[in-house]
C-alpha cells in the first residue's frame, strides 16, 4: 500500500536503525499517512482487515505445501498505549486459526532459571502462523533496566543477544514487525481516569500504576536505547503514535498487510487429480 506521495507506511513509520532516538520529537497524536478522522480510520482497519484475512489464510494454507515461513507482530508501549487493544481490534478481523497470541507477564520461577529468551523461544509462531507478542523479549533491557532488575553489564549483553536471537529468525524465514506503541503522558493519564470512573474498567487498574508514572522519564530512555541498539535492517523497529486508537489500530494493520503482500503466499497445489476425484465423486449414488 503506498501514500499519495509514493511512499509505503512502512518507509513512514520505520525508524532508521541504529541511529540515535529522541522519543521526544515524535507526536504522539499524530496521523501519519492516516484517513481522516475516526469514522473513516475505522472504516479503513475493516477494509484492510478483510484483505489481511485472505492473505493470513493464504500463509496457512501454503504451510501445508511445505512453506516455512511465518509472521511475528511484536507490540511495545508503555501501560495503556493500547497493545491489548491492537490485539483485540486488529487481530479480531482474522481467523483464529494460524494465530498465536502470547501475553508476556512478569516471568515465573521457571522462567527466571533459564536465560531471558527461553520463555520466547516456547512461544514462537510455527510454520504458516501469525504470533503476536503482547510485550516481548524486550521487557529484559527496558523493566529490567528501570528496575535494576539484573547487573548493568548483563543488560548491556542482552542488546547483542537479542539482534542475534533476531537474525536467527528471520534467516529461518520469520517476517519480524516489531511495533513501538507511543503513548504521550498527558494521554496516559487520560486513560488511567477512565480506568478509575467506569467500574467495568477498574480490574485493569493497580495503584502502582501511579507510582510507576514517577519512572516515565527512566522509561522514555530505556525505550529510545532499544530502538536504537536493537533497530536492524532485518528487523527494524516501526513507531506508531498512539494517541488516537482509531489510528494506532489502523497503522499496526496497515503494517501488517504490506508486510503480507510483500510475502505473497500462494494456495498449494493440489497432490491429487483433481478431475478424477470429481469424477469419483459425482458417480457415487
Amino acid at each position: 500500500m503506498t501514500h499519495k506521495d509514493g511512499t509505503s507506511l512502512r518507509e513512514r513509520l520505520r525508524l532508521p536503525p541504529g541511529r540515535p532516538v529522541d522519543l521526544s520529537r515524535y507526536d504522539a497524536a499524530a496521523t501519519v499517512g492516516g484517513p481522516h478522522g475516526k469514522a473513516a480510520g475505522r472504516a479503513a482497519t475493516t477494509r484492510v482487515g478483510e484483505r489481511l484475512a485472505v492473505l493470513q489464510e493464504r500463509l496457512w494454507a501454503a504451510s501445508t505445501g511445505g512453506d516455512r515461513r511465518r509472521v511475528l507482530l511484536v507490540l511495545q508501549g508503555m501501560d495503556t498505549s493500547g497493545k491489548g487493544g491492537t490485539v483485540k481490534h486488529v487481530i479480531g478481523l482474522l481467523n483464529p486459526s494460524g494465530c498465536r497470541i502470547t501475553a508476556f507477564k512478569a516471568p515465573t520461577d521457571e522462567e527466571r532459571a533459564h536465560p531471558f529468551l527461553w520463555r520466547v523461544e516456547q512461544a514462537l509462531p510455527i510454520r504458516g502462523e501469525l504470533g503476536i507478542f503482547d510485550r516481548s523479549h524486550y521487557e529484559d533491557v527496558l523493566v529490567a533496566r528501570v528496575r535494576q532488575l539484573a547487573p548493568a553489564p548483563e543488560i548491556a549483553r542482552r542488546y547483542e543477544q537479542i539482534n542475534r536471537f533476531e537474525r536467527s529468525l528471520t534467516d529461518d524465514g520469520v517476517t519480524l514487525v516489531k511495533c513501538f506503541l507511543h503513548i504521550s503522558y498527558e494521554e496516559q493519564r487520560r486513560r488511567l481516569l477512565k480506568r478509575l470512573d467506569k467500574p467495568e474498567k477498574r480490574w485493569k487498574f493497580a495503584a502502582s500504576d501511579i507510582d510507576d508514572r514517577a519512572l516515565w522519564p527512566a522509561f522514555q530512555e530505556a525505550y529510545e536505547i532499544a530502538l536504537e541498539r536493537c533497530g536492524t535492517s532485518d528487523a527494524p523497529w516501526y513507531l506508531i503514535p498512539a494517541d488516537h486508537k482509531w489510528y494506532r489500530n489502523w497503522a499496526v494493520s496497515t503494517l501488517l498487510l504490506e508486510h503480507f503482500e510483500e510475502l505473497d503466499p500462494r494456495y498449494p497445489e493440489a497432490d491429487f487429480d483433481v478431475a478424477e476425484c470429481r469424477k469419483r465423486l459425482l458417480e457415487q449414488p
